[in-house]
């Protein structure tokens, strides 16, 4: 535990030096929020590698792989891997030209800009506050990390990993978010290659180890599982997972990445570099079935309720297979990884409530207000919100909800359900109609939650996986996209 506190005590002064760095650089709420766009494609693609891949990749999810299988870890992984990446290709071009023609620093501020609506970019950053719920995964995620590698309580995990990264984020924002992604995703290249190698070692060493996972349940090896409550269809399992990484593009701290850079071909280059990176981070879920033959089932016992508990399978698998001082570092490794999506979100919830939420409320009728008097006062509110919501972030960790990945979906997919249709559109069509973008945006959330809660009472003989949030985020998909060409046209 010793090695432990070293090491996370050098992580910690490597990203203070590197937040201090960003708060060189940012000396306006433009440059807090996205910069000055002199940000390099590799620094852009690896930073929004580390930024998508986070705890979920890192901690979470494998869990999923371990209790459902195969149909888990293609839709969990190759699926949205594939609609990330598309969605990248599609949207990322347009809306960067769009945005630096308009000045835009955030979705909401790009989509009230696009529509000429500040009323509309009001409705989307109070959407934006789903986010929190994302907020609550990565830092339940990181404190179950940090309890098991420091030794600590969850209060104590808590407050080390909010006041932390909350510090260097209202100090240094985007450039600081950039800088500390940087250092966290090649430390992660380097974990997800030894964690790598210990499965192609373990698969050499046990000999034919699907087999023996066959044996214990075949199930787990179907492209579809039968048996699970969330991957028992093929559209739950593909279908819903193509699209739902499509949608996650239009996260806050993803699609603005496009503003970070300055042309088309730097565009280009950081979705190349993300695509790399982020495709060897999601083959990190095959942890899921090597901790079948390397981890026993009572290891994965919560000792304090008796309960079984998913999210502990890849810390016990790297317990395993090895040595303490090497568990221990990538465990630090792990902290990082949730800390590199922790902190671009907080940088886009803070910009996106300051600027589109509380300034919007507050300027409105108050034409004196210059620009630079906006942009000061947007940031102080910016500092504010972020403390704000570290407080909150904390009250509601201090008892987790059950199942982390599943509680942290339902509230992001929400957002991004919200976001695509005006983004599409936006993009795709030179005069987009905000009467049918902001309705598909509304009936969008209405499918979504109303599906996830009541979808199994609404439609009893259904064998959809209504408990699985991507299925239902994929059909609101579905029903508030497909109609948006019969409302639009280029012409």
């Amino acid at each position: 535990m010793t090695l432990a506190w070293i090491l996370f005590s050098i992580y910690l002064i490597g990203t203070a030096y590197l937040g201090w760095l960003g708060h060189r650089k940012t000396d306006d709420f433009g440059s807090f929020a996205i910069g000055k766009g002199d940000l390099s494609p590799i620094q852009v693609g690896v930073t929004l590698a580390a930024a998508t891949a986070s705890a979920a990749t890192f901690i979470i999810n494998p869990g999923f792989v371990y209790v459902h299988g195969l149909a888990a870890f293609m839709h969990l992984g190759i699926s949205v891997f594939l609609g990330i990446v598309l969605m990248l290709a599609v949207l990322s071009f347009r809306f960067r030209r769009i945005g630096a023609e308009a000045g835009a620093l955030t979705i909401p501020d790009w989509i009230g800009k696009r529509y000429n609506s500040s009323g509309f970019s009001l409705y989307f950053a109070i959407i934006n506050l789903l986010a929190v719920a994302f907020v609550v995964l990565l830092v339940g995620g990181i404190s179950i990390v940090m309890q098991k590698l420091l030794g600590v309580n969850n209060v104590t995990a808590l407050v080390i990993t909010l006041v932390f990264v909350t510090a260097y984020v209202l100090f240094g924002g985007t450039y600081a978010h950039v800088y500390t992604n940087m250092f966290q995703g090649f430390l992660m290249i380097g974990v997800t290659i030894l964690v790598l190698a210990s499965g192609i070692w373990l698969m050499l060493e046990n000999g034919d180890i699907w087999a023996t996972i066959g044996q214990k349940d075949g199930n787990l090896l179907k492209w579809v599982n039968p048996e699970s409550n969330l991957y028992n269809d093929w559209f739950s399992v593909y279908a819903s997972g193509f699209l739902i990484g499509g949608g996650l593009v239009c996260q806050p701290h993803i699609l603005t990445k496009a503003l970070y850079v300055k042309s088309d071909q730097a565009v280009r280059r950081y979705i190349v570099v993300f695509s790399i990176v982020f495709f060897l981070f999601t083959l990190l879920l095959l942890a899921g079935f090597w901790a079948h033959i390397a981890v026993s089932g009572d290891q994965l016992i919560d000792a304090s309720t008796g309960a079984f508990r998913q999210d502990l399978v890849m810390t016990v698998y790297l317990q395993q297979v090895f040595p303490d001082w090497l568990f221990t570092v990538i465990s630090v490794v792990l902290l990082a990884a949730a800390m590199s999506t922790l902190d671009g979100l907080l940088v886009g919830i803070s910009t996106i409530t300051a600027n589109d939420l509380v300034l919007n409320i507050l300027a409105r009728g108050r034409n004196q207000w210059s620009q630079a008097e906006q942009m000061r006062l947007a940031l102080r509110v910016g500092h504010i919100v972020l403390v704000a919501m570290a407080i909150l972030v904390f009250f509601v960790a201090l008892n987790p909800p059950q199942l982390l990945g599943i509680f942290g979906q339902v509230g992001v997919y929400g957002l991004v359900l919200a976001a695509v249709p005006p983004l599409l559109a936006g993009v795709l069509y030179k005069q987009p109609r905000i009467k049918v973008v902001w309705g598909l945006s509304a009936l969008a959330l209405i499918i979504h939650f109303g599906l996830y809660f009541f979808g199994e009472s609404l439609f009893p003989k259904s064998t959809l996986a209504f408990a699985n949030p991507g299925l239902t985020a994929a059909i609101a998909l579905l029903l508030t996209n497909l109609p948006i060409p019969l409302f639009h046209s280029n012409k």
